[in-house]
């Protein structure tokens, strides 16, 4: 008898053990690293979205790394569990909700693109209803607070973006290698680092690919170790966070700066060179503004957070001059010279060329190395020619040409002599077929309190569709 419930005893034993192992096992699969668990497990969860374990990372790039910027500077943030989509939210998903389709591309399961920062946070919220859940946002105009607590969809914060594309590594992009064009939708022709090693391609560790020059459907390449894709490429994303600089103390989910004039949105897009889909790497644009490469990933809550963010908008509006409008451009080959005088002559205004003191080489292959090379250091070449009186003028037209997937280094040089702010920018670009790169980001990062209007790009020198293109970028601007 003894024996018996001995045995009787050990097997209830083993049972609770097991029992307590399956409960431990179920926790791991859903709970959040904070708040109220069985809240969370009674949640449904959305299809095609999955659960991001929060922990602790750097930020950032370290100033070793290649092609960084100077706003990605390291430091130590945490992050709480999330819900993050597996895809890049498609036109079917955002023509359901809203009944329209903005994209410049048109397939059901390509991203939608060609939306503002505005239009995301409205479509979570539209979406949100939809589903009977409560709202992330509060919309008043231009300013947008966040409700931490709700449990509708939003987009990620920065901080959120880069670690769940990081998905645990420290390198520049998730895979080992840099990635190549059968791995990510980019401007395949431009891999990582091919800037410095444009003529000589035996030391890279990626070969030019294909650059497909159009969107392709959600998850058409293999995920990230966290069952994310396209963190790299396709589309960038936007995020909620405004730009500004990192700070430099350690954080818990962060959410940016409390105002400001420019948006984040991360990953880069199908028109980007490599360099700019790196995990650190930041562009911006003003939040009522949408671009053909660039689209949203939605997230939602693992737990209820606590507070409410307010999202102040900055952003002055143009119109502080005496109305009159200056073109500036910058030159080497001469097709943006040609674009600069065709809007001249529908317009015009007043024509000003940007000059350097010592001018790059007349050598196109000498003047692909010094145009990385100066973009690479951020040097700020010393300009000839200056304008005299920029405070009479409202608009200022910028013109360059696309070096490097940016702006040649003396127009950086032109947008930091003189005050900008309240003025209307309108860039003008020419290029051999990735229409602006990373170009308005960097405008937008000179010159923050200036007004950005809608850019125009020509494909070198614009043919006989010339003056037409103009004609109607002219108009789109309000400029008769």
């Amino acid at each position: 008898m003894k024996k018996f419930l001995s045995l009787l005893l050990a097997l209830l034993f083993v049972c609770s053990l097991a029992a307590c192992s399956q409960s431990e096992n179920k926790d791991d699969m859903t709970a959040p690293v904070e708040g109220n668990t069985s809240e969370m497990m009674e949640m449904e969860i959305p299809e095609n979205f999955v659960l991001i374990k929060g922990g602790t990372f750097q930020m950032g790039s370290p100033g070793t790394e290649a092609w960084r910027s100077a706003d990605e500077t390291q430091h130590t943030v945490t992050v709480s569990d999330f819900y993050m989509s597996k895809y890049e939210l498609t036109q079917k998903e955002y023509e359901e909700i809203t009944g329209n389709n903005p994209s410049n591309f048109s397939g059901e399961n390509l991203p939608v693109e060609n939306i503002s920062w505005l239009d995301a946070v409205t479509f979570c919220n539209a979406r949100s209803g939809k589903e009977n859940l409560t709202p992330a946002y509060t919309i008043d105009g231009q300013n947008v607070s966040w409700d931490r607590s709700a449990n509708g969809y939003r987009l990620p914060t920065e901080a959120e973006w880069e670690y769940a594309c990081r998905a645990g590594t420290t390198t520049p992009f998730y895979m080992e290698n840099s990635p190549s064009s059968e791995e990510a939708n980019y401007y395949g022709h431009y891999p990582y680092e091919i800037e410095d090693n444009y003529f000589s391609q035996g030391n890279l560790q990626v070969q030019p690919g294909e650059y497909r020059q159009t969107t392709v459907p959600v998850g058409s390449f293999s995920e990230n170790p966290y069952g994310l894709y396209d963190m790299h490429g396709n589309v960038s994303e936007w995020v909620w966070d405004y730009y500004g600089e990192y700070p430099a103390e350690e954080q818990t989910n962060p959410a940016g700066p409390a105002t400001g004039t420019l948006r984040v949105y991360r990953g880069g897009g199908w028109n980007d060179f490599a360099k700019n889909m790196r995990s650190a790497y930041r562009a911006t644009l003003e939040q009522n503004k949408g671009s053909f490469n660039l689209g949203i990933r939605l997230v939602r809550n693992a737990a209820p957070g606590t507070g409410s963010v307010s999202g102040t908008s900055s952003q002055t509006t143009g119109g502080n001059g005496s109305g009159k409008i200056l073109i500036a451009y910058f030159s080497w080959g001469g097709n943006t010279e040609g674009v600069a005088e065709e809007i001249q002559r529908q317009t015009g205004a007043d024509l000003f060329e940007i000059t350097m003191v010592t001018p790059y080489s007349s050598d196109y292959n000498t003047v692909l190395d010094e145009a990385q090379r100066d973009q690479k250091a951020q040097v700020r070449p010393e300009l000839a020619s200056h304008v005299e009186n920029m405070a009479q003028y409202d608009i200022v037209m910028i013109g360059y040409p696309n070096w490097w997937a940016s702006i040649p280094m003396p127009v950086a040089s032109f947008l930091e002599e003189y005050d900008f702010s309240g003025k209307t920018i309108l860039p003008f670009c020419s290029h051999g077929g990735g229409r602006f790169g990373q170009s308005l980001t960097a405008i937008t990062k000179l010159v923050p309190n200036a007004v950005m209007g809608e850019a125009l790009s020509i494909h070198y020198s614009g043919g006989s569709k010339l003056p037409t293109d103009v004609a109607e970028w002219l108009k789109t601007n309000g400029i008769g």
